[in-house]
């Protein structure tokens, strides 16, 4: 008998034994993935207040920038109720009422400056089409043409100016503006002020 209540409790170790190791591994498992979210949660806590302080420094150069020109009447273009960051100046006003979509093509000449310090520098165009005219489809245009377009008909000049966030953000674009004498191209985070004369709209 004594034997037999002995083979009893070997057999519950040896079945229970595997239970537990399949605990442990889902708790380790479990402990693992909450170390995973809490460095993830805090990585995206950090990004998001490097964007914040970003669109902060932006906002100041576009606003002093406007501030020192109080002629130019700049706009600032809303988004659902919210203000974007983006404003815009209407040089020429155009004609037609053409619904602008993600697909919509658009014929423009534009020129592209960089604006910092309060100052948009002529000097420091990147981007500048003369008579060439080139077609987008506004979808694949940087995000700041997208809200700003729209403002526009065709046929008129819209002036830009466009938070980094906007445009290529926290990304340097070493090769654009080489052309034009900018030798080390766009800095990372730059506020960019643009000149776009919309020729045509097709839907």
């Amino acid at each position: 008998m004594l034997k037999y209540v002995k083979l009893l409790f070997l057999n519950y170790k040896r079945i229970n034994l595997p239970v537990g190791n399949k605990m442990n591994k889902a708790f380790f498992i479990l402990l693992l993935f909450c170390c995973f979210f809490a460095a993830c949660t805090k990585t995206s806590v950090g990004s998001l207040a490097a964007q914040n302080a970003q669109a902060a420094i932006d906002l100041k150069i576009i606003t002093d920038y406007l501030a020192q020109n109080p002629s130019l009447k700049a706009t600032p273009v809303d988004s659902a109720g919210f203000n974007t960051g983006v404003y815009y100046i209407i040089k020429q006003q155009g004609s037609g009422t053409a619904l602008f979509t993600n697909s919509t093509q658009i014929t423009v000449a534009d020129t592209g400056r960089l604006l910092y310090d309060g100052k948009s520098y002529t000097d420091q165009l990147f981007t500048q089409t003369n008579d060439f005219h080139p077609s987008y489809i506004l979808s694949q245009v940087i995000r700041g043409w997208q809200l700003g377009i729209p403002q526009c008909k065709k046929g008129g000049i819209i002036r830009l100016l466009i938070p980094s966030r906007y445009a290529y953000g926290p990304n340097p674009q070493p090769n654009l503006g080489n052309a034009l004498g900018l030798t080390n191209g766009l800095p990372a985070n730059a506020v960019l002020d643009f000149d776009i004369q919309l020729y045509d709209i097709v839907n």
